[in-house]
């Protein structure tokens, strides 16, 4: 499976001014296979510690002089470490935080030398020790789920990812071509972007092995929350982390989690899921400029699942249901939709950017609006409603558009892609005009292009 996070690292292997790199991101994501696969590709050998299997090994880097460092690491893999031409690999760091903050010696003293380390539940291991953090002496790559983009790949479609790159806002897809995108897009839905989901799709077209692979995952992921029993109530933090799934595209409220429950009780747990990052605050941001992050509100937030296919297992969700209807199920409210266009937006930046989103939302009695997200690109800030179906009111993005001066905004739906002049239909005094590039959801990832051509 191809990853776009590829590009960046072959980027980062030929900077003269890298610095050691930590990959970030929930379990199962493919952080080891991403960092094998660059090695296999770029460099003559790998040398690879897991601190998980082998927490023994992190005595290897106990002398403070790095050519000893070099020379044991050397003699425990059998192997010559050539800088250039040699890939070190630290692979679950964060079962010994203090190699972590040795990584700057490699920065300092070893320059030349490429240093790629990785680890999941990352922020428990920062929160828990006290040493100091490498600032400025690493760098960081954030990696999730397959995006559909790279869902296409992996299930060798390349045709009709190379037809969505050459598609313009006002083209008209021939039908054909058009629904069998819509077909490969709620495929995406059924199984998501977990690699090994993924893998067992891809080897078997079969949903039910990708069905058990979701399972696994869902269940390793709450085998974890064991661990952290003198953190958090362990049976709270699995009742949120099964509930947040029916919660998706909802303004969150703790009383619909649990009602005998305290509030702050629950906000733990939300707080250490998504330290784990299975799930995301899609923050409120009142969206008046860039950067959205310095008016949200952390506090009003829809959370965000890991990902589409563990969210359509954990919901117990029939993919046969899902295969035949016409719309991306329209009887969970849109959820499905909102939760697959979010979770590509999130990761829609380079790597090194801290995965975020926001929405807006105006809570008046009689006239709320609500915008699903809002992105920055540039210095705009860009409205984006999501519709699982083929129409939907426009209201909210009149409203925004309205309130904001905003004069270009983007929805997402199953319909052709459209390009218009509209005129908000709200009593207001700007009428002014704005651009709306209505997309198949198919083409989420052509989304910065399509901001681009509107310019």
């Amino acid at each position: 499976m191809k990853r776009k996070a590829l590009e960046y690292l072959s980027e980062w292997k030929d900077r003269s001014n890298r610095k050691p790199l930590l990959v970030r991101g929930a379990r199962q994501v493919g952080k080891t296979f991403l960092v094998r696969d660059f090695a296999s590709k770029h460099f003559d050998n790998l040398i690879e510690l897991n601190l998980e299997l082998h927490p023994e090994k992190a005595d290897l880097f106990a002398s403070k002089d790095m050519e000893e460092i070099l020379r044991m690491l050397a003699l425990d893999s059998n192997a010559q470490i050539r800088p250039g031409n040699t890939l070190l690999f630290i692979d679950e760091i964060q079962r010994k935080p203090e190699v972590i903050a040795l990584l700057r010696y490699f920065y300092e003293l070893k320059p030349e030398l490429h240093v790629i380390a990785a680890g999941s539940l990352l922020e428990f291991t920062l929160s828990d020790h006290d040493f100091s953090m490498p600032v400025g002496r690493v760098e960081y790559l954030f990696l999730g789920p397959l995006d559909f983009n790279e869902f296409l790949e992996a299930l060798g479609e390349d045709r009709f990812l190379s037809f969505l790159r050459s598609c313009e806002p006002n083209d008209r897809i021939p039908s054909s071509i058009h629904q069998s995108l819509l077909r490969l897009l709620k495929r995406y839905c059924i199984v998501g972007g977990m690699p090994s989901a993924v893998r067992e799709f891809r080897n078997g077209d079969d949903y039910k092995l990708a069905h058990m692979e979701q399972q696994s995952i869902l269940r390793t992921y709450q085998d974890d929350f064991a661990k952290y029993r003198k953190k958090i109530h362990f049976r709270r933090l699995q009742t949120v982390f099964t509930c947040i799934p029916n919660l998706v595209g909802e303004k969150l409220k703790y009383v619909n989690i649990d009602r005998n429950e305290r509030a702050k009780d629950l906000a733990d747990c939300i707080e250490m899921l998504e330290m784990a990052r299975v799930i995301y605050r899609v923050k409120h941001s009142s969206g008046n400029g860039v950067p959205l992050e310095a008016e949200s509100d952390r506090k009003s937030f829809k959370p965000l699942f890991l990902d589409v296919g563990l969210m359509s297992a954990a919901l117990g969700l029939n993919p046969l249901e899902i295969s035949l209807a016409d719309d991306l199920l329209p009887l969970f409210n849109g959820a499905i939709a909102e939760q697959f266009a979010g979770q590509q937006l999130l990761y829609r930046r380079r790597p090194y950017n801290l995965p975020e989103l926001h929405y807006w939302r105006r809570e008046k009695r009689g006239a709320s609006a609500e915008i699903d997200y809002l992105i920055a690109h540039g210095s705009r800030i860009v409205p984006i409603e999501i519709k699982a179906g083929k129409t939907g009111s426009l209201k909210s993005l009149h409203v925004f558009v309205a309130e904001k001066g905003s004069g270009f905004a983007v929805r997402f739906n199953m319909d052709q892609p459209t390009k218009a002049s509209i005129r908000p239909s709200i009593q207001t005094e700007n009428q002014t005009p704005y651009t709306l590039i209505s997309l198949p959801l198919y083409m989420i990832g052509e989304t910065s292009r399509f901001i681009d051509f509107s310019d």
